[in-house]
């Protein structure tokens, strides 16, 4: 009781404009108080039409009465301020923008605490005790404080509206059901809310095994998370360490070599500066001897010489110089060709085992892969641009427009020998390997193509059946021909049904084993799909059935 003496007296000495305490209170003709600064400046908004108002109930006056300061009021503000008592908070009873306000209330509305569905209206907590207290309101269905009431009314009999009807599937009053909506299929609304809460229960119950199961996914997934991050910084870590051996491997084989060189160097120069001071030695002991010669052929005494001339006329055997090449000789330079044919072997293995890595990576899928493509659009998003190798074609087949496409010809190409060269069959292979997702069309004029994948060790001579694309297990191929199509994969052939067109698209899941081939006009329509095991990176690869017959791989970008 005290609480509601308190709001009372906020209410009664608040200003019902500035909703503060009154300050100079003034108290106009209809025996409503404001602020004097409050009140003149509504009236001065007013002035123009001479006509004056008070904001509360609305009563007009003319002339502009003359305000005069309540004594008593301000007397009695003054004393209330001391016992502690502030304007009441704004928020407190009345309705706010957001708030629903009382229907009942004058002047300014306080908040709705309930509405009432059957009225239809909403009430303050003063204005909605008779819906506790009288019996035939006592029926009435309260509900929180709604904003929407007015959509309950019917908008054509001015009712409310408590039918449902089935056939239409909307709200509608008890004059509807016999009106427009007459021979319907209605029910009451709490009926039609009890059917349909019981479908939303089901629903709800759907709902929440469905969040159920995405939040047993969503686990998985982070375990899958955290499986994968292991096993890739394992991965990782691993990969290092043998790559580090590897490194040290190759570093200790050249510190060996170098060691090697060294000392046969060594071992070498000793040889040859031995063999160099014997020479020496050689030639000091001859000009000696010669020195000794021309004095003994200066000699006028005929017996001096003839005496002499035995002992100085006879050499030491000479030193063996017949290991000595005049010509220039390479000395280690052999050891460096060795040394590059190592390389050049390592080169060779890491760039075909760099693939097998490299497709070992890409085939890690924690996920499923995603489903083929259903429109053209969707597989143009995988399209990729391919050129053909001139080092796989066969001599008698043209190079054209980028290495994009090919042509079979009557005279042979002057193509350079290559072990990669096809020489048995008229086929060519891609430039590119294909993993991954892929798509790509081909554009193909004459009697017969055969649009191909396969394994880039397919065999390029020998048995036919080694080398021609689709006569093994590593290549397949789609045959177009002028009336028909086929498929054919080591070496058994499979007969397509479906429209023969001028281009085929080809869509590749690497990853996931599929291959298929599809008729490409208007529509796309497929001819035959392969689901395998693919073990090394594909190669894609065209054969031409006569001369003059055409392919290319379309720029899909």
């Amino acid at each position: 009781m005290e609480q509601k003496g308190d709001q009372l007296d906020q209410e009664i000495f608040s200003c019902l404009i500035c909703l503060d305490l009154l300050k100079d209170p003034v108290t106009i003709p209809c025996g409503h108080s404001y602020c004097m600064s409050c009140i003149e400046g509504i009236w001065d908004e007013e002035d123009q039409r001479k006509i004056y108002s008070c904001p509360q109930c609305r009563q007009t006056f003319t002339p502009r009465p003359v305000l005069v300061k309540s004594t008593m009021l301000a007397a009695l503000v003054e004393q209330l301020k001391k016992t502690g008592l502030q304007a009441a908070p704004t928020d407190h009873c009345y309705a706010g923008p957001e708030d629903v306000a009382c229907d009942v209330c004058t002047g300014r509305k306080r908040k709705a605490i309930k509405s009432c569905l059957a009225c239809p209206a909403s009430y303050c907590e003063n204005h909605l005790q008779p819906h506790y207290d009288a019996p035939p309101l006592k029926k009435h269905k309260l509900v929180d404080p709604s904003v929407k009431l007015q959509e309950n009314i019917c908008s054509l009999h001015d009712e409310v509206m408590k039918m449902f009807c089935r056939t239409d599937q909307q709200i509608i009053c008890y004059l509807c059901s016999v009106d427009e909506h007459k021979g319907h299929d209605t029910v009451s609304a709490a009926a039609e809310r009890t059917e349909r809460q019981r479908e939303l229960e089901v629903s709800r119950q759907n709902i929440q095994q469905r969040i159920q199961d995405r939040e047993k996914d969503v686990k998985l997934l982070q375990q899958k998370i955290k499986a994968v991050n292991r096993s890739a910084d394992k991965a990782v870590k691993d990969s290092e360490k043998i790559f580090t051996e590897l490194i040290h491997l190759i570093q200790k084989r050249s510190s060996d070599v170098k060691q090697q060189i060294r000392s046969q160097q060594e071992t070498e120069v000793s040889r040859v500066k031995e063999l160099q001071e014997k020479l020496k030695q050689e030639i000091t002991e001859l000009k000696r001897k010669d020195a000794e010669l021309k004095q003994l052929s200066h000699t006028e005494d005929h017996n001096q010489f003839l005496h002499n001339y035995p002992s100085l006329s006879q050499l030491s055997a000479s030193t063996d110089s017949s290991s000595i090449n005049i010509h220039h000789l390479h000395y280690f330079e052999d050891v460096t060709a060795a040394v590059s044919e190592l390389r050049d072997k390592l080169q060779d293995i890491l760039r075909e085992k760099w693939t097998n890595i490299s497709l070992t990576v890409t085939e890690v899928d924690v996920l499923m892969s995603a489903a083929e493509p259903k429109t053209r659009a969707g597989f143009l998003k995988y399209s990729r641009e391919i050129t053909l190798d001139p080092n796989t074609a066969y001599t008698y087949l043209l190079l054209s427009e980028g290495n994009r496409k090919v042509e079979r010809m009557s005279q042979q190409q002057s193509y350079s020998s290559h072990p990669d060269r096809f020489t048995g069959w008229v086929q060519v292979l891609s430039r590119e390997s294909l993993t991954g997702r892929c798509y790509w069309e081909v554009e193909w004029r004459g009697r017969g193509v055969r649009v191909a994948v396969a394994y880039k060790n397919i065999s390029r001579a020998g048995n036919p059946q080694e080398c021609v694309f689709g006569g093994n297990d590593k290549s397949w191929i789609l045959y177009c021909g002028t009336n028909s199509s086929s498929f054919r994969f080591n070496n058994i052939s499979t007969r397509v049904s479906g429209p023969v067109s001028s281009r085929v698209g080809v869509y590749l899941d690497h990853r996931a084993g599929i291959l298929s081939f599809y008729s490409v006009s208007k529509t796309m329509t497929l001819l035959h799909r392969v689901q395998t095991t693919f073990t090394q990176p594909l190669y894609a690869g065209l054969w031409l059935k006569a001369i003059g017959d055409t392919a290319e791989f379309c720029k899909l970008k």
